[in-house]
């Protein structure tokens, strides 16, 4: 994060960021939906399928942007092979969601979503070399107000979830959220050695 957050982050480890991030949405989408069903009341069903909507709709538009600046086609970044850590933590996601309860499952979605929104905290107010550069432009994209509100919301919809839930869902949940965490910290370290540019 320190390279994307001074400005010296290569295009190299960076496209290679976006074309596997972009594969991680395609089933994360799958997995928002399935949340989505699995809700036990329709304000959370609304929830999820904003955040389903607006991953699908804007962010993954945003990924195909990015690609195309940089040269990359649509159809490119659709043959793009997934990483060994890109296809763990899907089918981590995706298992989860088929198998899991809605409390599990929120519980292994919020370290995506939190996880982002702190990484846009933390670089929101540092200064780049050059305001319209790809590194400022992602930075800004998780700074977004909205993108905030939903992290609040998902953080609090887990906290209400395991407040009610059995011990053993508890644990679950601990674990699914665990487990997440690292895919998130092995997905970085991976965009980060898998192009050494």
């Amino acid at each position: 994060m320190q390279a994307m957050g001074d400005g010296s982050l290569s295009l190299e480890r960076f496209s290679y960021y976006m074309r596997q991030d972009y594969l991680f949405l395609i089933d994360y989408c799958r997995v928002l939906a399935i949340a989505s069903a699995k809700c036990p009341d329709l304000a959370s069903m609304g929830h999820f399928a904003s955040l389903l909507d607006e991953t699908l709709n804007s962010e993954m538009a945003l990924h195909r942007g990015f690609c195309s600046d940089f040269g990359i086609t649509e159809a490119q970044l659709e043959a793009t092979v997934p990483g060994p850590t890109t296809t763990a933590y899907t089918d981590h996601l995706v298992r989860t969601a088929y198998d899991g309860s809605i409390e599990e499952l929120s519980a292994a979605l919020l370290p995506c979503q939190w996880g982002y929104d702190e990484v846009g905290r933390l670089l929101e107010h540092r200064e780049r070399p050059d305001a319209n550069s790809f590194h400022s432009r992602w930075v800004a994209g998780y700074c977004d107000p909205g993108y905030r509100e939903m992290t609040g919301w998902l953080k609090r919809f887990v906290d209400d979830l395991g407040a009610a839930a059995s011990t053993d869902t508890r644990r679950r949940m601990h674990a699914a959220f665990k487990a997440s965490t690292r895919y998130e910290y092995l997905f970085w370290e991976a965009a980060w050695l898998g192009a050494r540019g």
